[in-house]
């Protein structure tokens, strides 16, 4: 049996990638920037993928002509991004660094920050360190697009186990609260075979109330909920937490 050590080790992102990476996630993220009112920006941006993993956004932000740098902590991802990125014939710009302390003030107009990569350290003074990152790198008037699993969605969600079989691999997921809501736990299980694989992730859950409140804490202005990317409002319809905020100063 394997253990691995959670989102910052190299070793989950690598051994859970195929379910974590298909190739529906890289389609549905093409699908998105095709149809999303809220992923529509300026001829030319200058886009920043905040963690950013093997470029599901990044290449094809870049192919649609953005100038787009992806930042994250994983060497893995960052080389599998590189190559997809090579193998379409496009232009990003890739960083390692920790998303609490990358530095790049007033550079893009655009950080994005998807599929719930957000809220996943210990302490909280951590993850409000990474809202002002994000708010450091926009110039006055850009944007900040941050997309994860509400605490509301996630209340309708969490379940008994979940299985998921891909080929002759095997996952279970089971999701368990903690703090009175304010974390979530994911036991993970993988088996290949003879081989067992473990990881355990906690991360903090927002509800839209909660998490307007940190993103206005840590400077931007203007900001607005949405429940899907397709702009639809945060209520009992919702599909994802999408909220966008401003840099105004």
């Amino acid at each position: 049996m394997t253990r691995t050590g959670g989102f910052q080790d190299d070793d989950f992102w690598t051994g859970f990638y195929d379910f974590l990476f298909t190739e529906q996630r890289h389609t549905q993220a093409e699908e998105l920037l095709d149809a999303s009112p809220l992923l529509a920006f300026p001829a030319g941006a200058r886009v920043l993928d905040l963690c950013c993993g093997p470029g599901v956004f990044t290449v094809p932000l870049a192919l649609r002509g953005y100038d787009v740098t992806g930042v994250d902590l994983s060497t893995a991802m960052l080389d599998l991004a590189r190559k997809r990125t090579a193998d379409a014939g496009a232009r990003v710009t890739y960083v390692r660094a920790d998303a609490r302390a990358y530095e790049a003030p007033g550079r893009f107009d655009v950080v994005l920050n998807m599929f719930t990569s957000f809220g996943y350290f210990e302490d909280p003074a951590d993850n409000a360190r990474v809202l002002r990152t994000m708010y450091t790198c926009l110039a006055p008037g850009g944007t900040l697009l941050l997309d994860l699993a509400g605490k509301e969605l996630l209340a309708r969600k969490v379940t008994p186990p979940k299985v998921v079989r891909r080929g002759d691999d095997l996952l279970v997921q089971t999701d368990t609260v903690l703090d009175d809501w304010a974390r979530l736990r994911s036991d993970w299980v993988l088996v290949r075979g003879e081989r067992v694989t473990r990881a355990t992730l906690v991360w903090f859950v927002y509800s839209a109330v909660e998490l307007r409140r940190l993103v206005r804490e840590a400077g931007f202005g203007r900001v607005e909920v949405f429940g899907g990317f397709d702009g639809r409002p945060y209520d009992e319809n919702a599909e994802r937490l999408v909220l966008r905020a401003v840099r105004e100063g």
